[in-house]
């Protein structure tokens, strides 16, 4: 009788025969070559608006906390004890949701939630490491920035922080952080491997 793989070629299955067992593929992780030989001009592209926003985040932060002038006055930094919340949300007072959000203005745990996110997300996406956590929290306090602007001046509904958010999703579903960034590395980490929302 002759069987292949517990199949008689003549009457069909064999019974009480043994499945070929299949044994997957090893996992090859690409190398550093290999992985800048696979890189399109788009990824590149990507890595720039990365790091331009991330130092858009992170600049907020430093100015806001030191009052170098650029947007925050000396007497208003946050270093000599002025709320970083204050001034953008007691203009809102006027606004559709301005009750709301004018309420909030100089609390202390609005204050540390705004320039903690401030910092986490400008540093995340001059790393390149954790976007995914990144484009939440950034996008998040985009949309909230933008709600309580509204109604906008200048457009009906598109304004530069609804365009930030949507580069932040951008950034965490293309793996931006793998280009000029350390992506790819945090990747590998025991951490990521565990809880994949933290790439």
């Amino acid at each position: 009788m002759a069987t292949t793989h517990g199949y008689d070629v003549h009457t069909g299955p064999v019974t009480g025969a043994v499945p070929a067992q299949v044994v997957p593929a090893p996992v090859v992780e690409p190398s550093a070559v290999e992985r800048r030989a696979a890189r399109r001009p788009v990824d590149y592209a990507w890595a720039v608006a990365r790091i331009g926003l991330g130092w858009v985040f992170l600049w907020a932060f430093v100015d806001k906390v030191f009052g170098w002038g650029f947007a925050t006055p000396a007497e208003r930094a946050w270093i000599n004890g002025a709320s970083p919340t204050t001034g953008f949300l007691k203009g809102t007072g006027e606004n559709a949701l301005g009750g709301v959000f004018s309420a909030l203005a100089g609390q202390g745990w609005v204050d540390w939630l705004f320039m903690l996110g401030l910092l986490g997300v400008g540093t995340a996406l001059l790393l390149g490491a954790g976007l995914r956590v990144a484009a939440v929290a950034g996008g998040l306090m985009m949309v909230l920035m933008w709600a309580a602007a509204l109604p906008l001046e200048t457009n009906p509904f598109i304004d530069d922080h609804l365009i930030y958010a949507i580069v932040l999703t951008g950034l965490a579903l293309t793996g931006a952080g793998t280009t000029w960034g350390i992506g790819t590395w945090w990747a590998t980490t025991p951490l990521v491997r565990r809880h994949p929302i933290l790439r």
